[in-house]
């Protein structure tokens, strides 16, 4: 391809991110996690449950989640309450709901061979439903050679027809055409890549970044941690209360400075007859992206269905693109995120 048309190409892409929107799935991280979110099985089991029935309820079709969410006793919980909630669900149902876990590449998984026991493992968990499986993050950092053998692992279970899609988590740009590149030559498709992008994590969307080589490659961005683990759900004003300690540190360290930009958002959902979770749902999903917000009640379920019911204009999108990236704090970087 010549400079030219890589130019027209570009420009192209980038023209495209104004109209496109998508879809939004859910999270669930918190389910199982004592140490971030304050995880009560007897009390928030039976809620949680609530939530997942609210959310397909609601039309959300992806649900994520990964074989290392859970903290102490409860690892590999977020899975198994999972699992408990897709067995009551009516086939119907199942069959339209996208059911997407990634498995940890922990020092001890090891070759093409890895991540095969973890797999059958979360398959297990989830009461037989997992659709796409996704390696959780780079090994590109600190063991380069690790990563390869255990995509091709994924890649190999895809071919043998144990799971229909491929996703990878916590790539950058450069590492994500190698391992795109890597899968095409076997003919194994990319469905999707999940990084960190809110308002307060922003760095995807700029040029070159991850979003312009999915939209070039043709795959699908799952935007994780898009309320900035709430930050950006708070109205000014608000102060911490309640939340576990590490939440609270990062409350006082981020509700400050991003206090200019979560007014802009208040002053945006107030003109609209909204609130701040879905303008932050909605700015992910004007860069076409679809958002996955961790959910723990019903009523946040609510939440994502109205974000589906309206669109943030251009100029909307533009102001709060630009409040980003000149915002003085910063959501902090996962330490696995390769370049």
């Amino acid at each position: 391809m010549n400079d030219i048309a890589q130019s027209v190409l570009e420009r192209s892409w980038r023209a495209a991110i104004h109209s496109v929107v998508t879809g939004i799935g859910f999270g669930t991280w918190a389910w199982g996690n004592q140490l971030l979110w304050g995880y009560r099985s007897e009390i928030d089991d039976p809620e949680l449950k609530a939530t997942f029935a609210a959310a397909v309820a609601a039309g959300l079709q992806l649900v994520d989640t990964a074989d290392s969410y859970g903290t102490g006793r409860f690892n590999g919980r977020s899975e198994e309450l999972l699992g408990q909630c897709l067995e009551g669900l009516e086939l119907s149902a199942r069959t339209n709901l996208i059911v997407a876990t990634k498995l940890a590449p922990f020092p001890w998984r090891l070759g093409r061979r890895g991540l095969v026991k973890a797999f059958q493992s979360s398959r297990q968990r989830l009461r037989g439903q997992l659709d796409r499986v996704q390696l959780h993050w780079s090994t590109a950092r600190y063991a380069p050679w690790q990563e390869r053998p255990l995509l091709d692992g994924l890649a190999d279970l895809v071919d043998q027809g144990e799971v229909r899609e491929l996703g990878v988590s916590n790539v950058g740009p450069q590492r994500l055409w190698l391992l795109h590149d890597h899968l095409a030559r076997r003919g194994v498709r990319l469905a999707s890549v999940q990084v960190q992008l809110s308002l307060l994590a922003p760095e995807p969307i700029r040029p070159g970044g991850i979003l312009d080589v999915c939209r070039s490659l043709g795959i699908e961005v799952l935007a994780y941690s898009p309320l900035a683990l709430g930050v950006l759900a708070r109205r000014p004003g608000w102060t911490p209360g309640g939340a576990t300690l590490l939440r609270s540190g990062l409350f006082r360290r981020l509700l400050p400075g991003s206090l200019p930009l979560r007014q802009a958002m208040a002053d945006l959902a107030q003109a609209r007859g909204v609130n701040q979770v879905q303008v932050a749902l909605n700015w992910c999903r004007a860069h076409g992206t679809c958002p996955i917000p961790g959910f723990r009640r019903p009523v946040q379920v609510e939440d994502a269905k109205q974000a589906l019911s309206w669109n943030l204009t251009e100029q909307e999108r533009s102001l709060l693109d630009q409040l980003s990236l000149d915002c003085s704090v910063r959501m902090p970087d996962n330490p696995f995120q390769s370049a």
